[in-house]
């Protein structure tokens, strides 16, 4: 069984993955030449969709390895939230940082993807250590 939290979690991040599955119609829109993008938009279009869906999947695996660690308080929180809070932030980055018309680069928005990135070390490290290390 999963506790109150997880499954809290779980139903957030799977009603999360219908948000993705209709952002791969916009990426079905730039595949068929329906939208004006250029090809660094179009990569990072690819990579945003991509990094949401595989996060929130990962979050979602997460929960019950969070439940069995035995982490609680901020550490509890970091594990169960961190990987979760990781896919906002790591396809908000490609996608904020590509947004506008003619973008060949990215805009300041790429912080995003690299505090994303450092969320999930530190979230999988914290859940990892939990599972190895239990408190007794």
């Amino acid at each position: 069984m999963l506790s109150e939290e997880s499954q809290a979690l779980a139903g957030i991040l799977l009603l999360s993955l219908v948000t993705v599955e209709t952002g791969g119609l916009y990426l079905l829109k730039i595949v068929r030449g329906r939208a004006e993008v250029t090809p660094f938009q179009e990569k990072f279009a690819r990579a945003g969709h991509a990094h949401a869906a595989v996060l929130l999947l990962l979050a979602l695996v997460c929960q019950p390895f969070v439940d069995a660690s035995g982490l609680d308080g901020a550490l509890g929180w970091l594990a169960r939230s961190g990987v979760a809070a990781s896919a906002l932030l790591m396809p908000g980055g490609f996608f904020f940082s590509s947004m506008g018309a003619g973008r060949t680069r990215p805009n300041g928005f790429i912080a995003l993807v690299f505090a994303g990135a450092a969320l999930l070390a530190v979230s999988l490290t914290t859940l990892g250590l939990g599972l190895l290390l239990p408190s007794r």
